[in-house]
């Protein structure tokens, strides 16, 4: 039987990804805090979780080399490893190398001779921690070990943690005669059978084994002789032995390491082998008879230490275990994975609903049907609703973007010899997933930049005053209906006299030129410009700025420059929250219909009735205040007749205010954004197009652009 396993191997491959930024971002945090055990155990479950889930596909290349990983990090769980800085960059490269394998697998093509030896590379250095265990492990000794609170636990067995691998059966071993066997060299307390990783009866193989076990044995034999009944199937199986007389923590460690599926506090000690099935029968019997004679329950777990069938820092751990399974689980239920085309489409499809609304509501306004428009009205509020939830759809939080570059960060200070700090602000703001996906280069260029450029060296900060170590800020916060975001540093600023000698050498100014320093700063965005001294790995050879701004522009979007010299350097994009349907602002000019965002638009005026108009000047005094105005007819060289008067759409946008002089003011306006064409997409002052209800097309006007274009107008009037 052919089963399509494509749409299970693509989750599989999606859900590694996440579980790979995760590992990455706990092993960050452990650089800071090294003895954050819920950081090691993250770490440790990503790994475990990959490599389960690699064995289901028959991705054997990927499950051997994550078992390696796994196996070192099995014993920085359990103390046996002490977890130092390269240990944690050997982890960080052994999570890339799962990252180029996942890759390798998705792309359907075979492993490359480099990434074969990256991965022997890394397994070697890996088999040297394991190869340290003789020196490490502790000696064992007659003495009980002590546990902290809670004494000794079950003095008198070995714990046997044991999970059989599927393809035992396939190999020729059954699983039930290596237990027999065990029974012969003493005798076999508890045995406790997990099948957490039982697939459903459709999904089952019968060759396959899905089952582990947990035992409790009374024996005198060693730990070399128990271990060794399982030598034929070491391969095909993991074994955790605990001595008589382990730790609390030992138990604790198998408690996290359960199957999320036991949730319950009882199947959860029985599992660990902390306690036996009768005990916690007993218990749960003297439960219910004191929750008869009493109105509150008295909680297991309480029960179980007054009995003292198990101590209270196994019945807490066995809690906290249990909380995270349930939150997580809880989590779960409340999230559903949906392919982003599925998105796409439903966003395409709310579009021409709006549009048709539009041109049934143009139709009943034509007819004068009061009836009908109350109907149509009431459409459009739904209409709105379901555009705004099919929005909120695509809204994800740019945290996770920010997230990837404490990697970034890491690396970058490390290979350029630099102690440099990432703070991340806003991390809970939203925007469009579309825009999140294209932001990703641009800012690792900006970020990479700022480290390399940006932020001096140790020994140049000290001379200057400053604290020896660099901060890197990435910010993010809502502005005017669109997303700011921020790359901040406190380095050495740009040099502006540097900048413009390289420009007047690129004949990109001339010698008497008098530039702003907004206009001095943009020349870094020009192709091929760079004033770096020496060219790195990372920069200085005057590519990348000119991409940036391209790649920025690409989403309607801006990028801006405010340095000092010798304090440091803010570079700010501003992005629109979607790129797909927009509120906006209607208006006539000659015969066409141009749109503004509505969160850009602060008022309306006429300009007839404005008082201090002067005929041909490009600015008004508004209320006291000088507002640079732009014809948008004359700005767009259009033809046809004016209207009977001029109206002034004053707009605002990074705080700089501008008037757009138009004829006719038609209103708020649901815009579905479509793209131009190439031969249209470098004019400068549009952004985009949309189509009214009646068919006709009006163009989206790039306010940032325009008020560039007012500014010059206006302050070239007011000098004359």
């Amino acid at each position: 039987m052919n089963l399509d396993l494509g749409d299970a191997l693509q989750t599989f491959f999606a859900e590694s990804r996440g579980l790979l930024q995760d590992m990455e971002e706990a092993l960050l945090r452990l650089e800071n805090t090294p003895d954050d055990a819920e950081a090691v155990n993250a770490v440790f479950r990503a790994a475990h979780t990959i490599k389960g889930s690699s064995g289901l596909f028959g991705l054997d290349d990927i499950v051997a080399f994550t078992h390696k990983a796994e196996n070192v990090l099995d014993r920085v769980r359990n103390n046996e490893q002490a977890l130092n800085e390269e240990l944690i960059g050997l982890f960080l490269g052994c999570r890339d190398h799962i990252e180029r394998l996942l890759d390798t697998t998705a792309d359907g093509v075979e492993m490359d001779a480099d990434i074969r030896q990256q991965g022997e590379v890394l397994a070697s250095r890996l088999s040297q921690y394991m190869g340290q265990s003789a020196a490490t492990l502790p000696t064992e000794t007659e003495a009980p070990l002590q546990s902290v609170g809670g004494g000794q636990v079950a003095g008198d067995t070995w714990h046997l943690s044991l999970r059989f691998g599927q393809d035992v059966l396939k190999n020729g071993m059954d699983p039930l005669s290596f237990i027999r066997y065990l029974g012969t060299l003493g005798e076999i307390v508890h045995l406790s059978t997990l099948d957490d990783a039982l697939p459903d009866a459709a999904g089952m193989d019968p060759e396959c084994c899905y089952l582990g076990f947990e035992i409790r044995l009374r024996s005198g034999a060693d730990k070399a002789r128990i271990e060794s009944v399982f030598e034929f199937v070491r391969d095909d199986c993991q074994l955790h032995i605990l001595p008589p007389g382990s730790r609390l923590a030992d138990y604790i460690n198998l408690i996290e390491a359960l199957p999320e599926n036991n949730a319950r506090l009882g199947e959860m000690l029985v599992a660990c082998g902390a306690v036996t099935q009768r005990e916690l029968d007993e218990s749960l019997a003297l439960q219910e008879c004191e929750s008869a004679r009493q109105e509150t329950l008295q909680p297991l777990g309480e029960i179980m230490v007054e009995r003292q069938i198990v101590q209270p820092e196994l019945v807490d751990a066995a809690l906290s275990r249990q909380k995270e399974v349930r939150h997580r689980q809880s989590q779960e239920a409340r999230f559903i994975r949906v392919h982003a085309d599925k998105l796409d489409s439903l966003i395409n499809l709310v579009g021409e609903l709006v549009i048709a609304g539009a041109g049934v509501g143009l139709m009943a306004a034509r007819n004068k049907d009061g009836a009908m428009m109350e109907s149509v009205s009431g459409m459009a509020r739904l209409v709105e609703d379901i555009r705004d939830g099919a929005m909120r759809l695509r809204m994800v939080e740019i945290g996770e973007t920010f997230n990837r570059f404490r990697r970034v960060v890491r690396d970058v200070s490390k290979e350029i010899g630099k102690d440099i700090e990432l703070s991340i602000g806003g991390a809970e703001t939203e925007l469009d997933k579309t825009v999140v996906d294209k932001i990703g280069d641009p800012l690792t260029h900006l970020v990479r930049n700022a480290m390399d450029h940006g932020i001096e060296s140790a020994d140049v900060r000290l001379s200057r005053g400053k604290p020896a170590k660099g901060t890197l800020q990435l910010n993010a916060y809502h502005e005017s209906g669109g997303i700011v975001i921020e790359v901040v540093d406190d380095g050495g600023g740009l040099n502006r006299e540097r900048i413009l000698a390289k420009a007047r050498d690129k004949g990109l100014i001339q010698a008497g030129d008098n530039l702003a320093d907004r206009d001095v700063w943009n020349l870094i965005f020009e192709p091929g410009f760079s004033t770096a001294e020496q060219v790195s790995n990372l920069s200085g050879r005057g590519v990348g700025m000119d991409v940036v701004r391209r790649n920025i522009e690409a989403l309607r979007g801006t990028v801006e420059i405010e340095s000092r010299e010798g304090v440091g350097s803010t570079f700010r994009i501003r992005l629109p929250l979607t790129l797909a349907i927009i509120d906006g602002f209607l208006m006539g000019v000659a015969e066409s219909h141009y749109v503004v965002p509505l969160d850009m638009v602060l008022e309306c005026v006429e300009l007839s009735a404005c008082a201090n108009r002067n005929e041909g000047c490009d600015y008004l005094n508004l209320r006291g205040e000088v507002l640079p105005l732009l014809r948008v007819k004359d700005h767009f060289k259009l033809k046809g007749r004016s209207g009977r008067r001029e109206n002034v759409v004053v707009v605002t946008s990074a705080g700089r205010k501008a008037g757009l002089v138009v004829d006719e003011l038609k209103g708020e306006f649901q815009a579905v954004i479509k793209p131009l064409g190439t031969l249209f997409e470098r004019i400068r002052g549009i952004s985009g197009s949309t189509i009214l209800g009646s068919g006709e097309v009006a163009l989206v006007l790039d306010v940032p652009a325009l008020q560039d274009e007012a500014a010059r107008a206006g302050s070239a009037g007011v000098t004359a």
